[in-house]
């Protein structure tokens, strides 16, 4: 076998070998956390289910005045 060969697939191996020591969870354990995650997670995008947002103390208040301005 020629040495860059041989290198490759000791790389490869080694690189295998880090994947297979990565932390893995249960398939099932990962749906119960999602399925909590979006349950509990209020998402104002779907205002059917979670209702208006509530009002940002930070953004400036409006007044029932503007105006716009439109130069063609």
């Amino acid at each position: 076998m020629s040495e860059n060969r041989l290198r490759k697939l000791q790389e490869q191996n080694r690189r295998l070998r880090e994947q297979l020591e990565l932390p893995r969870i249960a398939t099932s354990e990962a749906s119960r956390s999602l399925i909590a995650y979006v349950t509990h997670t209020r998402d104002y995008l779907v205002p059917s289910v979670w209702g208006p947002p509530p009002e940002d103390r930070w953004t400036p208040k409006r007044s029932g005045l503007s105006c716009s301005l439109i130069i063609r």
